[in-house]
């Protein structure tokens, strides 16, 4: 005797798109396993050698650093101060679009910083940058000093 029940009977069913990505997955390890483990063997070929010239050395920064009792450094090689609109002049000339990034240390007189500035705008430069460090910098110039035993610096208050 059968019974019924009032719950409908479900057939088992397969799917088939979690096959197919199965199927794909195992396809492409297979490939990649495979394809890692040949080795590639090429043909030998005598190529002839090229006859271009080298490539050039044209700088395109130049970095310049004014030191106490005006000793200019170009990359920090010193320059005479005769020789440094010379020097500017040249880069220049070797590239125009040239960028120059001046610096100073702190004792350098601010009237030898501003005259190398013009030397470097006079021989046609106008890409300029300043190399500075944050006054909250460790060893910054205006960088508060902690002396020993001293109670720390108040903070600031949150708004």
């Amino acid at each position: 005797m059968r019974l019924s029940s009032p719950i409908p009977h479900k057939r088992a069913r397969i799917e088939i798109i979690p096959l197919i990505d199965i199927m794909f997955f195992l396809l492409a390890s297979f490939m990649m396993v495979s394809l890692s483990q040949t080795h590639m063997k090429g043909i030998r070929v005598n190529l002839p050698a090229a006859v271009a010239p080298p490539p050039s050395q044209v700088k395109d920064y130049v970095s310049i650093k004014v030191q106490e009792g005006n000793a200019v450094y170009f990359d920090n090689q010193i320059v005479p101060d005769d020789q440094v609109l010379p020097r500017l002049y040249e880069l220049h000339r070797g590239n125009p679009n040239i960028k120059v990034s001046i610096s100073a240390s702190l004792m350098a007189m601010h009237g030898d910083v501003i005259t190398v500035l013009d030397k470097v705008r006079s021989a046609g430069i106008t890409k300029v940058g300043y190399q500075i460090r944050a006054a909250g910098a460790p060893g910054a110039p205006g960088a508060p000093v902690a002396q020993p035993g001293a109670p720390p610096p108040p903070t600031p208050p949150k708004p």
